[in-house]
């Protein structure tokens, strides 16, 4: 077996035949990060998943346990997920302001077939703009693990196929979350929004039978026609992995008075039709909510976090909190408090320009033993002087939590937006960025991908996903932006890191969208995580309102066509 690699991200690579049955689709192979090894013949191996095409990869490696262990410091195969983008000029049916980043993908959500481990369906924002959105989603789906993907188009904005007759009839699109029921049907969710014509938003969901291969009508959760009024945003989907037939969509619903509370949709009968959204959470006031993600337990309670972020005495606060639903959505609990978070933001440390990172956003992660896991952004390890990786865990099914603790083994450099995910052996992993191999030349921002592990959450290893990239080809979206989140699942009990890097220094291609099987253990140190006492100096405290009112104004922002 062997892999096919495309020359360059503008040269197709497909089959005609594939072409004559899927007029609309792309089939093509992902380039594959080729580490230097012996030429040696490969050793038996299973037909499919991954065990069965990392040996093109590594030939020279021994499987242990269904999972190959590769030589210290080696990185996992890449995938690129992403093609060329399929979007034309002026595609979106009305005048534009901003910048639009053809070819540029960023916020990367995937999702694994639980009835096939080997379907997994991705999709992100393809061709940003600098003011918020994109042009469009767009779709990958694979049916060989992460190793080949075939692009489809979700039909959200009218640059995908949006029309008045379909329920897509919009400028732009963004926050893409993708999720599967048990019995094989996926669902992927979305915001859809115009940046004329009264910035109109709406949340859209849309379902696919044939594991993401073609995407059902949208169907709209909520409409709002003065997105000066309100605006929908930070949407999540979770299907009930204890029934096929529910599904829950939860996001905030921002005011023009500053309020925004969690609103919570849901399907009974596998997305042939949605209820009524409605509000489950209200902070009151000015207080607004955001990053809502719902979990579900191994006895089906519904766990949703959200970040509430609240003025006091002048100061914007936030903290991490979650509600429980045991009735599957019909009621829900008060917020249990986890943490306040102290996240300042990240920024080149150079130049001092922003990195746009998502750093009041928190992710959450249930484990098979009915532990839940939490990660985010927090300052409080260093002092309030840069963003680490802080981590809590429940045992009680999110009534109590620990103390957060920094898991990112390098606490001497800015690390950022984390994704958590819990593999059915109980593994927990945790992907993030950080800027340990930058330099102090202006003109680069050097970063790096990385995956910690750990069976009990107190012990972790780690290893380099990618390698080192430039930040700064990026797409700039209120700083240096790869997306507010990324994706990490697990197949076959291998973690799936699915995330964006940058093509360093091609600004006609600045970023794509990877898979990387982390078929390896960990090779780095093992390292404990750092507790640290939270120093409510006001100089932190500042540098905490800081961020969270630049990040308020991004939002207000979003509602508006800014110049």
């Amino acid at each position: 077996m062997k892999l096919l690699h495309a020359a360059s991200k503008s040269l197709p690579v497909s089959a005609l035949s594939i072409i004559a049955i899927y007029s609309s689709w792309l089939v093509f192979s992902s380039q594959a990060v080729q580490p230097s090894q012996p030429n040696l013949p490969p050793p038996t191996a299973p037909a499919r998943g991954i065990d069965g095409w990392v040996y093109d990869q590594y030939p020279n490696f021994v499987p242990i346990q269904r999972l190959v262990k590769p030589a210290k410091g080696e990185l996992p195969p890449q995938y690129r997920v992403s093609p060329a983008s399929p979007f034309l000029q002026n595609c979106e049916g009305a005048s534009q302001t901003g910048t639009a980043y053809s070819h540029a993908e960023v916020e990367p959500s995937v999702s694994v077939n639980p009835s096939n481990p080997d379907n997994l369906i991705g999709a992100w924002q393809q061709d940003r703009w600098s003011n918020g959105a994109a042009r469009g989603l767009s779709s990958g789906v694979s049916l060989d693990g992460g190793k080949t993907w075939t692009q489809s188009l979700i039909p959200f904005s009218r640059c995908s196929g949006g029309t008045r007759f379909n329920g897509g009839n919009y400028e732009r699109a963004t926050d893409p979350w993708v999720t599967f029921s048990p019995n094989g049907t996926a669902y992927v969710m979305a915001l859809a929004l115009n940046r004329t014509a009264n910035s109109q938003n709406a949340m859209l969901a849309s379902r696919s039978t044939d594991g993401g291969l073609t995407w059902d009508t949208p169907v709209s959760l909520i409409v709002d026609p003065d997105g000066i009024a309100f605006f929908n945003d930070k949407n999540s989907i979770t299907a009930d992995p204890t029934d096929s037939n529910l599904v829950y969509a939860v996001w905030d619903r921002l005011a023009s008075n500053g309020n925004g509370p969690t609103y919570f949709a849901r399907t009974i009968n596998g997305g042939l039709s949605w209820e009524t959204a409605r509000s489950i959470y209200n902070p009151g006031g000015t207080g607004q909510t955001i990053g809502n993600v719902i979990t579900v337990l191994p006895d089906g309670t519904l766990v949703n976090l959200l970040t509430k972020i609240v003025t006091i005495a002048g100061n914007d606060v936030a903290t991490l909190e979650v509600m429980r639903s045991t009735d599957k959505g019909i009621s829900w609990s008060q917020p249990f408090l986890i943490s306040d978070l102290l996240a300042i933001g990240t920024r080149d440390p150079e130049t001092g320009t922003l990195i746009r990172d998502g750093s009041i956003l928190g992710q959450i992660a249930a484990g098979p033993n009915g532990k839940l896991y939490v990660v985010w952004q927090d300052s409080r390890f260093s002092g309030g002087v840069r963003d680490g990786i802080a981590f809590s865990q429940s045992a009680d099914g999110g009534f109590t939590w620990s103390s957060p603790v920094r898991i990112n083994s390098n606490d001497n450099v800015q690390a950022l937006v984390p994704t958590v995910h819990v593999r059915p052996d109980g593994i927990i992993g945790v992907s993030y960025y950080d800027l340990r191999s930058n330099t102090t030349d202006a003109a680069t921002l050097l970063t790096d991908y990385w995956l910690a592990t750990s069976a009990d959450g107190i012990s972790w290893g780690e290893s380099r996903i990618t390698e080192t990239f430039d930040l700064t080809t990026a797409p700039f979206a209120g700083g240096y932006f790869l997306g507010d989140y990324q994706s990490l699942v697990s197949s076959n009990n291998v973690f799936i890191p699915f995330f964006v890097k940058t093509n360093s220094g091609d600004f006609s291609n600045r970023t794509d969208v990877f898979a990387a099987p982390a078929i390896f253990t960990p090779v780095g140190k093992s390292h404990t995580p750092i507790s640290a006492t939270i120093a409510k100096k006001p100089s932190l405290r500042q540098r905490v309102h800081e961020n969270i009112r630049r990040i308020k104004l991004q939002r207000i922002s979003r509602k508006l066509d800014p110049k």
